[in-house]
């Protein structure tokens, strides 16, 4: 049954050569589709490492003022420190958590070498985003005075450097191989981009005493601290540092910025590719219906020779899956090159699912297409068809 199936497709190649197309091509944006959900599920269902609620960000701009610069500083923070509405301060780069600003190195152990993205912070970061420790611990400003300035790194980057070692007490180089951190802890999870960023290598090293380049600070305040202490901290901190720009960021929001910025493409693709779709679908059952028109007589004759409406329906379904087939093959050709070449850097799981998925859904939309016309065809009476053909 299957072999007279493919062979009557296969002699109908011509017909049927814009149909394969079609299915073809909606599998591959089916594929893209696929991937780029599962993609951002699996990211989406990882941990992000840190809390962010009632928690602010604070960006400082000395604009002109050149003057005292670190002296300043130190009075902001201390200042804002003591404001009773702050539960814990720390003072970092301005990579704070969902913020745009990215800073990579290349980092060596040995023979081996990450990008890591890198970031400062003060021995409070841990605390005011309640980043947990799972080896070693979190660095303190007592650790300065060694040979080696301390990090902390994240499994990701454990994993890149150490494979299945572990990475605390072991120096770091930097692109030259030269001796520069100390391991003093691993964190789990860090994914400052929110939830649907991929999970990656990361650094924090101990912000250096009178740094003034780094000056972003990261408050914890307490439950229900609204805008009336916004207003009053920008009126503190402009009294203490004239002609500075300062801007105040919620990362609940900056959070939701990330999070639009990632779905928003996501939604688009999905209502372009839900059109291809329903027209696929639409051109599939019109093409039917006018094929089960034209074979009437073949119905109706084998309907006359003892044929049940089971198998007649069974035939036009096997013929429209043996069709789609056909284009799958052709659609696989080209999916299977992401998970062996590794494209994009995006894991193989992530493409295979994605390819499941597509089929799946390609089977189940010929099959929802070519069920009524198939029923239609099986009920058709052989004396009526035999007589009109």
């Amino acid at each position: 049954m299957i072999r007279h199936l493919f062979k009557l497709i296969w002699n109908k190649k011509q017909t049927h050569a814009l149909l394969i197309i079609e299915i073809w091509a909606s599998f591959l944006v089916l594929f893209g589709l696929a991937t780029l959900i599962a993609y951002n599920v699996r990211n989406y269902l990882q941990p992000l490492g840190f809390q962010y609620d009632n928690v602010w960000a604070i960006s400082l701009n000395n604009n002109q003022d050149t003057v005292a610069i670190q002296e300043k500083i130190e009075t902001i923070f201390q200042q804002v420190k003591a404001f009773p509405e702050v539960e814990s301060l720390s003072r970092m780069s301005d990579s704070y958590p969902f913020s745009h600003s990215n800073n990579g190195r290349t980092i060596k152990y040995k023979n081996a070498s990450s990008q890591i993205t890198f970031i400062s912070a003060d021995e409070n970061l841990s605390k005011t985003i309640d980043i947990p420790m799972v080896e070693g611990k979190w660095y303190r400003n007592a650790d300065s005075v060694g040979k080696y300035r301390p990090v902390v790194i994240n499994r990701k980057a454990e994993k890149q450097l150490f494979e299945n070692e572990s990475a605390v007490g072991k120096i770091l180089g930097d692109n030259d191989g030269k001796g520069v951190w100390i391991v003093s802890g691993v964190i789990d999870y860090y994914k400052d981009k929110a939830e649907f960023m991929e999970n990656k290598p990361y650094m924090f090293e101990l912000l250096k005493s009178g740094d003034t380049w780094n000056k972003a600070l990261v408050i914890h305040v307490k439950p229900g601290t609204d805008a009336v202490f916004e207003a009053k901290l920008v009126k503190n901190i402009a009294s203490i540092a004239k002609g500075w720009s300062t801007e105040i960021v919620y990362l609940k929001d900056a959070r939701q910025q990330q999070h639009d910025m990632t779905l928003i493409p996501v939604l688009i693709f999905l209502i372009v590719c839900s059109f291809l779709l329903i027209n696929v679908a639409l051109g599939l059952f019109g093409i039917l219906n006018l094929s089960i028109a034209r074979r009437r007589g073949e119905i109706g004759l084998r309907r006359a020779m003892g044929a049940t409406e089971g198998k007649v329906t069974t035939q036009f379904l096997g013929e429209i899956w043996v069709l789609a087939t056909f284009s799958l093959i052709l659609g696989l050709l080209f999916a299977v090159q992401f998970p062996l070449l590794n494209v994009f850097d995006v894991a193989a799981g992530i493409y295979v699912t994605a390819i499941l998925a597509a089929v799946l859904i390609i089977y189940l939309i010929v099959t929802l297409c070519a069920w009524y016309p198939s029923r239609q065809a099986s009920r058709i009476h052989p004396a009526i068809a035999l007589h009109e053909d």
